[in-house]
């Protein structure tokens, strides 16, 4: 669906920080029919607007000297949309998370901070100008869905709670035992939580992605022949048919597809 604003405590844009800008662009064009505009933001620096039919849907930019140097990996980042980032900075760090990157003004486009939450997984705050966030959303070739990923479930729903007023509701999900948390801003579902299991082997807390495709089966193999690897095969939990990948560069994500009822 198409959007042109973000409540406060919604997740509003994604960007990808990549080690090979072209070949990044090259996967997700092919994959998802993305078109970049590229925009220099800096010395030697590029942040290239990821469209689908004409409209913004993610960033994507190559990572600097700096960044490797702290050997930070590519990965992709979310970003929740924030009436006051540094109000809610100083909020992060009341409720125990760790504020990354102090606010900043980026041109006249906004103001964002990055943050970490009191597990450990980072995120960033927008604070929106002339840029709200992605244009459209939860429709194939844009974000379908964002998931938490933590060794400590119960701290990160205090911690959102706290900061954002995210309600979390918990059930189970498959046959395996396995809990789910859906959170919730007022009545809107944002995104999901799950548990790092020990068989995951090292997985540090994150916020990972979810894109939408039409034919999760068929970008699944597509995703394959361009390069990428499967981390977890082709799965259904009730009408969402899903797989989480590794893609040529190194950033894991996954693709769903919503399947008609």
């Amino acid at each position: 669906m198409e959007v042109s604003s973000y409540s406060p405590g919604t997740f509003c844009w994604i960007d990808l920080a990549t080690t090979d800008a072209a070949g990044s662009k090259n996967f997700y064009s092919q994959l998802l029919g993305w078109t970049a505009v590229d925009t220099p933001v800096g010395e030697d620096m590029v942040y290239s607007m990821m469209q689908k039919d004409g409209k913004n849907v993610c960033g994507l930019y190559q990572m600097d000297a700096g960044m490797l140097e702290q050997g930070i990996p590519a990965h992709w980042s979310s970003y929740i949309s924030v009436a006051d980032a540094d109000a809610v900075a100083d909020q992060v760090a009341a409720a125990g998370g760790t504020v990354l990157m102090p606010p900043v003004d980026v041109f006249d486009a906004g103001r964002m901070s990055q943050v970490q939450d009191a597990t450990g997984a980072a995120f960033g705050l927008w604070q929106p100008k002339e840029h709200t966030g992605a244009q459209v959303i939860y429709e194939p070739g844009a974000l379908g869905w964002n998931e938490l990923y933590t060794n400590t479930p119960e701290a990160a729903a205090k911690f959102y709670a706290d900061v954002f007023g995210w309600t979390a509701t918990t059930s189970a999900m498959g046959s395996e035992g396995t809990e789910y948390t859906e959170f919730k801003a007022g009545e809107n579902s944002i995104g999901g939580m799950l548990q790092i299991q020990a068989e995951w082997g090292e997985v540090p807390p994150n916020w990972s992605i979810y894109l939408s495709v039409d034919d999760c089966a068929a970008s699944l193999q597509q995703a394959q022949d361009l390069g990428a690897e499967v981390i977890v095969p082709l799965m259904s939990v009730e009408n969402i048919r899903f797989a989480f990948i590794k893609d040529p560069q190194g950033v894991y994500l996954g693709i769903a597809q919503v399947v008609a009822e």
